[in-house]
């Protein structure tokens, strides 16, 4: 019995952690990789793409105010947030020293969560393109050369302990297989071979189109409540971004309205697309 408690209890604390961040109401929140399923207190969201196999074709959302842009070169002016989440980003990334250096950048502290490098290791998914873990209060990144970096560990997992460790161990104890880090003014962090080139494509085997339905309705559903009682959806709807916006090509800090469905950067002519509240900054 006192094991199951236990189980529910990490079961729901690693659930409520996506709404337990205690920040001040008058903080202003970016997401960064946002996805289909972003932290109900972000304010404005980003994600590289619309449509991508990397969240396993879950639809974005985009229920406020959304950009659409690289992790590795944002499009806001430097410290235009309070906070910066990258939840689940920056192991996709295979340029980490741009992409940390971008979250300091536009923000003055933030939070930052990944699958530890052990799960990682052991259990590797086709688009993860880092292994991190934390050591001494530091990031410590392996980029990989490949999706799998070790195909013989790999294969004895999956022979006898993967069945295990996804469908029980990982659901009960979700806390000791991601890293969970804090950050104000500096992300300290090291990588222990940045001589690797991690920007391989992932395997052919990855499927090119989404499944049909990649996130039950009742999940979907559920997380929309969530989303709906713990965002600040007024001051969402009254939130104007232009005046955090930079052009990603130029860096200009001028970035104005054109048309209701464009923006011009007034430095370098740089036009950009806005189709509600989804801005699309991302260059071909």
């Amino acid at each position: 019995m006192m094991s199951i408690l236990n189980s529910i209890r990490n079961q729901a604390t690693w659930s409520l952690r996506r709404i337990n961040l205690k920040l001040p109401k008058k903080a202003l929140v970016l997401e960064v990789g946002s996805g289909g399923n972003p932290y109900p207190r972000s304010n404005v969201l980003l994600d590289a793409y619309e449509e991508t196999r990397e969240r396993h074709w879950d639809p974005l959302v985009h229920d406020r105010p959304t950009v659409l842009s690289l992790g590795e070169n944002l499009p806001f002016k430097d410290k235009a947030f309070d906070y910066v989440i990258a939840a689940h980003v920056l192991e996709h990334t295979p340029y980490p020293e741009q992409f940390l250096a971008e979250l300091q950048r536009v923000a003055q502290a933030g939070y930052i969560e990944t699958p530890d490098a052990f799960m990682e290791r052991i259990n590797p998914y086709k688009d993860h393109r880092l292994e991190v873990t934390v050591r001494n209060d530091a990031l410590v990144i392996r980029k990989k050369p490949g999706w799998i970096y070790d195909a013989d560990l790999v294969e004895l997992y999956e022979q006898r302990a993967k069945a295990i460790i996804t469908h029980e161990t990982i659901p009960n104890n979700a806390a000791a297989f991601h890293i969970r880090y804090c950050w104000r003014d500096t992300i300290n962090y090291r990588i222990v071979n940045p001589e690797v080139n991690a920007s391989w494509e992932p395997p052919v085997s990855c499927p090119a189109l989404p499944p049909s339905g990649s996130r039950s309705q009742l999940n979907a559903g559920l997380l929309k409540i969530i989303r709906q009682v713990f965002s600040q959806h007024g001051r969402n709807a009254r939130l104007d971004i232009l005046p955090l916006l930079r052009c990603p090509q130029c860096h200009g800090e001028s970035v104005s309205r054109a048309f209701s469905t464009a923006l011009v950067c007034t430095g370098c002519g740089a036009n950009y697309s806005v189709n509600g509240n989804l801005y699309q900054f991302r260059q071909s």
